[in-house]
Order: structure tokens, then C-alpha cells, then sequence
């Protein structure tokens, strides 16, 4: 009896241990769990990447985030120039354009996609942006001692060849939007200035995009340099000429004295001026006592002379 009351309490014992064994087990696993969970969450949000993609990096790096973020790029890229061979040939006419004025120098870029609703896409616009100011250090590195008007026009193939900073080249950063998005896109041109300290530079986007920062984006974008102007008011006629120059789009400059020849007049100067029908642009410039001396403008998908337009 005394033996069988022992092996009883024994065994009792012992099954109370399995079971609170058991029971911490499930206890830690439940806290590794919801670290897992933290970690992923938190991967997620930094990188953009889906849950699914992001667990397989927690787990094939033991939780590490850091390592896990890198091999996530890295797959990206790799995805990305796979899929930008895959959808190569597929027309981008969407796209942004991105504008960037800064002291004295200026960039405007052309970067295309499929669809309106990937322009839309914020990681789109971060490409754009990218482009934009990846155009203009290219320029402030080429001319470090600028004096006088500097100008210079970028296609896609020059463009793809710049960094991002230190870090990627634009056809690779290209290449990992579109492994993320899955639409072909391209950066088709730039062009970037730099003027004179009496000069100035003008700029308007139309259609604008949400979500900008520095660099605005929309579906047109002009630059305008000239002279002169109403001291403290040179910013607004800057504007002025710049939302001419997207209405009316001319094709070339003109002189101050020229006659306009009519409804399909190309030359900027006697162009009737969008924001007051009863003066030329030349008019208004000269009550404004300013003098345009170039301007660049740009329409999203549009084929430029060079392609043959």
C-alpha cells in the first residue's frame, strides 16, 4: 500500500513537471513568437517589401534585421534587373517630370513608366527625385568654378551612368523600382543650368503630383532664364513666364521686336502672353523690365525632335 501510494505521488509528480515543462516551452515560444512578429512589422515598414518575403529574411538570418534588410535588397536588385529584361520593349508614356531649383542652378528631368497609377506610387516619385538631383550634382561636379551661363542636356543612356550619391548607379536604382513595382520604366532626358549671379531662373509644374518634397512633379515643367525684373518680384515672374512657356508651348525664343504672325505662332516673344491676352510676351517683359534669354520646356511622353517627332 505504502509502496503504491509513493508511485502514485511519483508519478503524479512527474507528470506535473512534463506538464510545466510543456507549459513554460509554450510560454517561450509564444514570446519568440511575438518578437518575430515586432521584428517583422518593423522590416516591413523600413523596407516595403511583402510579409512574406520579409519572415523568409527574419528566419534565413536568425532575427537579425540588419542582415536581413541587406539580403532584401540585394534580392530586389537582383529581381528587379530580371524583370526590367522581362518587360524591356513595353512603352512607358507615364511618368513624371521632376524640377529642382536651387542657387542659381536648376534640374529638370523625364522619368517614364506604364501607368498613371504607378507615377503615382511614392517609391516612383523617390526615383524621381533621385534622378533629379543625381542630374544636378552631375552638373556641379563638372563645373566647379562655373562662371557665366552653363547648360547641359542629358539622355537616357548619359543619365543611367550617374550615382545616386555613393551609392548605386541610376540604371541600377531604376532596376530596384522596378523589381518593386513590376512595371517597366525608364529616365528618358534631363537637362540642368546654372546662371550668373544677376541672372534668373523661372520654373512652373503643371498637373502637379502628391507627396513631393523638394523636387516638384507633375505632367509638365518648364525653366525660364532672364534678366532684370521688379526687385523682390523676380520669383513670381519667374512663375509667370514659366506657365506661359507650359500653355503656349514654343519651340524657340524669337526677339523683342518681332511681329506675331497669328494663332500658330512658335516663337516665344510675339506669343499673345497666357496670363493677359491683350499684350505679347515681349510687352509684358517690357513692363516688367526683364529680358528672357533661354527657357526649356518638357511634356511627360512626348517625342522630342531628336527621336523625330
Amino acid at each position: 500500500m505504502h509502496f503504491t501510494f509513493l508511485f502514485r505521488t511519483a508519478t503524479r509528480e512527474a507528470l506535473k513537471g512534463n506538464i510545466c515543462h510543456h507549459v513554460q516551452s509554450l510560454h517561450t515560444g509564444c514570446q519568440l513568437l511575438a518578437a518575430d512578429k515586432t521584428l517583422l512589422i518593423k522590416l516591413r515598414k523600413s523596407t516595403g517589401y511583402t510579409f512574406i518575403n520579409c519572415k523568409k529574411a527574419l528566419e534565413k538570418f536568425d532575427n537579425d534585421i540588419a542582415q536581413a534588410e541587406t539580403w532584401l535588397h540585394e534580392q530586389a536588385q537582383k529581381e528587379g534587373w530580371s524583370k526590367a529584361n522581362k518587360l524591356e520593349g513595353r512603352k512607358t508614356k507615364e511618368g513624371l517630370i521632376g524640377l529642382f531649383v536651387g542657387d542659381k542652378v536648376a534640374s529638370m528631368v523625364e522619368v517614364n513608366c506604364e501607368t498613371d497609377f504607378v507615377a503615382r506610387n511614392e517609391k516612383f516619385q523617390q526615383l524621381v527625385k533621385d534622378v533629379t538631383l543625381a542630374s544636378l550634382a552631375h552638373l556641379q561636379s563638372k563645373n566647379p568654378n562655373r562662371a557665366g551661363y552653363v547648360k547641359s542636356l542629358l539622355a537616357g543612356d548619359e543619365l543611367n551612368k550617374l550615382t545616386v550619391g555613393e551609392g548605386p548607379s541610376l540604371a541600377d536604382h531604376v532596376a530596384f523600382t522596378i523589381g518593386r513595382l513590376g512595371e517597366n520604366m525608364s529616365v528618358k532626358r534631363a537637362v540642368t543650368v546654372g546662371v550668373p549671379s544677376e541672372w534668373h531662373i523661372g520654373s512652373y509644374v503643371h498637373g502637379s503630383s502628391s507627396g513631393q518634397t523638394e523636387v516638384a512633379m507633375g505632367r509638365y515643367g518648364a525653366l525660364v532664364i532672364f534678366q532684370g525684373g521688379k526687385e523682390g518680384e523676380q520669383d513670381i515672374l519667374g512663375r509667370k513666364l514659366g506657365q506661359h512657356i507650359v500653355g503656349e508651348a514654343p519651340l524657340s525664343l524669337g526677339n523683342m521686336d518681332d511681329l506675331p504672325c497669328g494663332e500658330s505662332e512658335t516663337r516665344l516673344l510675339p506669343q499673345t502672353f497666357l496670363l493677359d491676352p491683350s499684350r505679347t510676351v515681349a510687352q509684358f517683359l517690357r513692363g516688367q523690365q526683364a529680358q528672357v534669354l533661354d527657357f526649356v520646356r518638357f511634356q511627360c511622353g512626348e517625342t522630342s525632335i531628336e527621336e523625330g517627332e
